[in-house]
């Protein structure tokens, strides 16, 4: 699949991943804390966007000043996909970190290849640790298929939420709170349309994300129960797929911005909002942090007819290796729990625009203040509460481009999503056929 449309879904927000010098704080020192008192060294790869790591950099030296037994050592690397490409040559080479940030994609390949822990036999002797405070659909991705091993921590989330220009829907008489489907949001997008075609009443993101989005939000499903069928040229995901490209080509209520160089398409889509130019658009939580809302609010994305809104929503996720000692476990379990305490949590969703993985996040005195202040900011992880999680596709991608495909067919050329998403189907369906 094309990375920008891959990080569309909802994987990593709008930052984009800049490309950063390894740096680390310190070379790995085998040493046990109990035999001569020196702190247990943790290697600890990521990599995110300029702001994503600073902010993980704070947390990670709050934690080694908050107690004596482990150091963390960071090494920063471009990207997520750099991360995994040298944690498997690091693996292979006896040189791997004890810790990583990965999507959940990477997270499950390694765990497949049984070079992951097993967190679960940590938390077991963690009379503190309280699962139910994690939000269901980040925690559940880190979880083995049986639900036995929990092979990931959830780190942080991303969903797509919507956000809108504040007067042109006061304008217009429209309230977001109103908006409960996707026919609420055509009608928004009508009133809202110019016919000269100088305003245009909605501009869903470039790409498949939104889209799938929405098909699951009418109850469609990506594969049948058993697992062996591709199920995505359903009646759910054509009924839905037919009515954006009609918003599109035909009723001219809704646009995209497509091409261009990077993220180009991403920022002329907010630009458009800001500028008064559209009455909202689709997009990612992270985006909040090149967001004015003096101009726009935000609120989720809605239910399709009587099914209710069910869009996906991902987790980025910290992993432990199998191939490290138990103290360097140990001090790995520790992190991810300080990681993820609610105080820590606030801290990275205030500076980062990604949702907390907690719900005692939102009870916080920081974060709590913050949002009353700017309610914005609450409806990513609102929306997570109740969201879907977006499958592994076990073709390596073949399915996503697929889809991938098929949506441009939709959005830019006007292809009937019948036609689209029946030829993706055959695609998706011999690529799953050849690995099962």
């Amino acid at each position: 699949m094309n990375k920008k449309k891959l990080l569309s879904l909802g994987l990593a927000g709008i930052m984009s991943l800049s490309a950063l010098t390894g740096c680390s704080q310190g070379n790995k020192e085998i040493t046990s804390s109990t035999d001569n008192g020196k702190a247990v060294e943790i290697d600890f790869w990521y990599s995110g966007g300029k702001t994503a790591v600073n902010v993980l950099g704070d947390i990670v030296e709050d934690f080694n000043s908050s107690q004596e037994k482990f150091h963390i050592n960071t090494l920063t690397q471009a990207d997520y996909d750099e991360t995994y490409e040298k944690l498997q040559a690091g693996i292979a080479g006896k040189k791997a970190p004890d810790m990583a940030l990965l999507d959940p994609d990477k997270s499950r390949n390694l765990y497949g290849k049984n070079l992951l822990a097993d967190i679960n036999k940590l938390i077991e002797k963690d009379s503190d640790f309280d699962k139910d405070d994690y939000v269901e659909v980040f925690y559940k991705q880190g979880l083995s298929e049986d639900g036995k091993e929990l092979f990931a921590m959830p780190a942080y989330g991303t969903t797509q939420i919507m956000y809108y220009n504040k007067s042109a829907f006061e304008e217009a008489g429209i309230k977001a709170e109103d908006i409960k489907t996707w026919k609420d949001l055509e009608s928004a997008a009508k009133k809202m349309t110019k016919k000269d075609g100088s305003f245009i009443g909605w501009e869903p993101m470039w790409g498949s994300g939104n889209m799938i989005d929405a098909a699951f939000s009418n109850g469609a499903k990506m594969f049948s129960e058993d697992g062996k069928t591709v199920t995505i040229n359903s009646k759910e995901w054509v009924e839905v797929w037919d009515s954006i490209g009609n918003w599109i080509h035909k009723d001219k209520i809704m646009k995209i911005n497509s091409g261009g160089q990077g993220w180009e398409y991403w920022y002329k889509t907010i630009d458009d909002v800001l500028q008064g130019k559209a009455g909202g658009y689709t997009g990612s939580s992270g985006d909040q942090a090149d967001l004015d809302f003096s101009i726009v609010g935000a609120m989720e994305q809605p239910g399709w007819g009587n099914n209710p809104s069910a869009p996906t929503a991902g987790a980025l996720q910290l992993v432990m290796l199998e191939g490290s000692t138990d103290e360097e476990k140990q001090g790995v379990y520790e992190f991810m729990k300080f990681f993820s305490n609610p105080e820590n949590q606030g801290k990275w969703s205030m500076s980062t625009g990604y949702v907390p993985v907690r719900k005692s996040t939102q009870d916080t005195d920081d974060y709590k203040a913050y949002t009353d202040k700017n309610p914005h900011a609450l409806v990513p992880l609102q929306q997570s509460m109740h969201a879907s999680i977006l499958p592994i596709d076990p073709t390596g991608g073949k399915i996503f481009d697929a889809l991938t495909i098929a949506a441009d067919k939709v959005e830019i050329e006007g292809i009937s999503a019948k036609e689209a998403l029946d030829e993706a189907q055959q695609v998706a369906q011999k690529a799953l056929d050849s690995v099962k």
